[in-house]
């Protein structure tokens, strides 16, 4: 036992100060987003909106979600990264405060379009902070331990919040969001200022390769759009299942989702670090993660036993634990040919338009066909998605040859 401690140990050695800084400040902000995964439900319960309403809602989400990428990504290359990330969290915390008095369609949607405007900013940046803080070699172990404190937080997150809705309401959610977000900030400011930073991998281009003309890298994005479309039905559509069909309590769901989370924190960092050391491609190990996540809704169709909820979501969390890693350390090589901000930027605008057809697409489908069809059709675009990353493989391999 202390044999495989010191081993899962030992895959941390070798990451800069100001990576783990990074990790803490996104540790913070995550535990506090505890609003995202019940927002359907919160929308449908508190505010009684309808599954169209919900949809047209998310699909704001994601348009603000890729405004806010685009944004944080040319900010980023103009003013730097520490000045978006600053501005980024203490706004948002902010406006997660003011979010809960909005109570009409209109106001919520215009609402929940800034918020994630101004939220996403942080994400581009935070990107080439990570960057110019690693090491090249040891780039995709410190996106890993992002993700770590990403999934430590989300793990405690949900759980923190079906209790809050539980003994309190859904308000108490939005005040913790934006309490979280202004304590990273305030970490942010004190340990991450640039004079008491150390800078491993800068980066300068004398004539930078736009983002726009790599036809790789765009290859790349149309998997990763697809991908994102599929991962965040666990975050819309998901929820309503285990509610409406396996009438499984709030509490339970968080535990439900708080199990991702937590093996993504057991298990991550080892899996990452036998993974790199391996014949295994970046494509390919991105396409194996495609194919689990998949996986984990197709099976969802063949029994009604409870059990098979907790098989999905082991699927799905080893395919999130193998392709988002990757596909960041992916992303992060590509970005050294041009300007690492609109590359970076690129790499969130395609999870941001997958909020806006993912869950739009995924409420629609449920109300007008059911879960049964909704998971098959989401099984066909993890199909799709599989099948850009082989060719995105060949190409990669005819590049090299």
């Amino acid at each position: 036992m202390k044999t495989l401690f010191n081993n899962y140990i030992n895959t941390f050695k070798g990451l800069s100060r100001e990576v783990w800084w990074l990790a803490l400040i996104t540790l913070i902000n995550r535990a506090g987003t505890m609003v995202i995964p019940f927002l359907s439900l919160y929308l449908t319960t508190s505010l009684e909106f309808t599954f169209n309403d919900v949809g047209w809602i998310m699909t704001a989400f994601g348009l603000g979600s890729v405004v806010g990428s685009w944004l944080g990504g040319k900010l980023t290359d103009k003013i730097g990264f520490y000045k978006v990330m600053v501005f980024s969290l203490l706004t948002t915390g902010l406006f997660f405060i003011l979010l809960q008095f909005l109570t009409t369609f209109v106001t919520f949607w215009i609402g929940i379009f800034s918020v994630m405007l101004i939220a996403d900013m942080f994400r581009p940046a935070m990107f080439v902070a990570l960057s110019s803080y690693s090491k090249p070699e040891n780039k995709t172990r410190s996106v890993t331990l992002i993700r770590l404190a990403i999934n430590l937080g989300f793990s405690a997150g949900p759980a923190i919040g079906g209790i809050i809705i539980t003994t309190l309401s859904y308000g108490g959610l939005f005040w913790v969001d934006g309490i979280t977000c202004m304590i990273a900030t305030l970490v942010l400011i004190k340990v991450l200022h640039p004079k008491k930073s150390k800078t491993l991998d800068d980066i300068k281009v004398q004539n930078p390769q736009s983002a726009y003309h790599d036809r790789i890298f765009f290859i790349f994005l149309g998997a990763m759009v697809l991908f994102g479309i599929v991962f965040l039905q666990y975050f819309s559509t998901m929820p309503l299942y285990y509610k409406d069909i396996h009438h499984l309590s709030e509490l339970e769901i968080g535990v439900l989702l708080g199990m991702n989370g937590f093996l993504i924190f057991a298990f991550e960092m080892p899996l990452i670090k036998w993974l790199e050391n391996s014949r295994f491609s970046h494509s390919g190990l991105m396409l194996f993660g495609a194919v689990l996540t998949g996986l984990s809704f197709l099976i969802l169709n063949l029994t009604s036993w409870v059990g098979v909820l907790i098989i999905g979501m082991l699927l799905m969390t080893f395919g999130e634990m193998i392709a988002f890693p990757f596909s960041n350390a992916f992303a992060m090589s590509r970005a050294k040919k041009g300007n690492q901000g609109e590359y970076m930027a690129l790499y969130s605008i395609s999870f941001s338009i997958a909020h806006i057809f993912g869950h739009n697409a995924g409420l629609h489908m449920v109300a007008g066909f059911g879960f049964d069809k909704t998971w098959y059709f989401t099984t066909i675009l993890a199909v799709l998605c599989v099948f850009l990353l082989f060719i995105l493989k060949q190409k990669m391999r005819i590049k090299l040859v």
